[in-house]
């Protein structure tokens, strides 16, 4: 494990992402396969890879608002393309010559890209850094008309899940979570990003 790489689990034409809603959003999301009505295209939408990261920050669906987990099944050419115009939320020297040069980009970015500290199954943070990708209102239109191919309430497993953590059961709960592993990226998109060529050794769960 690289200490800056997605990890997600995908096939040859589509990644899956995760996202979290209240359920008057996200359980229409899932009955018609997209987003619709009372979802907004005028805000920002965060879209993550990792099914971990955001059951920690969705507190296993039981923060308010963060009810309904959706896995969001996008085209990896879409997923691509917001890659290819992101720009990440910090100064990274690695992706920019100045702090003036990144405050010019990122004023003008229509994609965002963030590096969290990846989870654990029991929440620890961990050395490795899981990606979120910000989808401004102003590309959201080709996210949800154009890229989005199919979306699953995930809500029973992650609930499924969380009791056999608890229950002390952890290979069962384990076995369960989605089966995430290492995108391949372009060297275009790694130094776009700010991916790492660092390994480390920290676990997932």
């Amino acid at each position: 494990m690289r200490t800056r790489e997605i990890r997600a689990c995908y096939d040859r034409d589509s990644i899956t992402v995760y996202q979290a809603y209240a359920p008057e959003i996200g359980v229409p999301a899932a009955r018609h396969g997209t987003f619709v009505p009372p979802f907004s295209r005028s805000r920002m939408t965060w879209i993550k890879p990792s099914f971990l990261w955001l059951m920690a920050r969705s507190d296993w669906a039981r923060k308010p608002g963060q009810e309904t987990i959706l896995a969001v099944r996008i085209a990896r050419a879409g997923w691509e393309e917001a890659l290819g115009l992101a720009v990440p939320t910090d100064p990274d020297r690695r992706v920019f010559r100045s702090s003036e040069d990144w405050r010019r980009r990122f004023a003008e970015a229509v994609v965002h890209v963030q590096w969290d500290p990846e989870r654990s199954l029991d929440g620890r943070k961990l050395e490795a850094r899981s990606i979120q990708i910000g989808l401004s209102r102003h590309i959201v239109d080709r996210y949800v008309d154009d890229w989005v191919l199919g979306i699953e309430d995930l809500t029973p497993l992650a609930r499924k899940i969380q009791g056999l953590h608890k229950a002390g059961r952890i290979p069962q709960a384990r076995a369960l979570l989605p089966k995430e592993r290492p995108y391949p990226l372009t060297p275009a998109l790694t130094d776009r990003i700010g991916a790492s060529e660092e390994p480390t050794t920290a676990r997932r769960a």
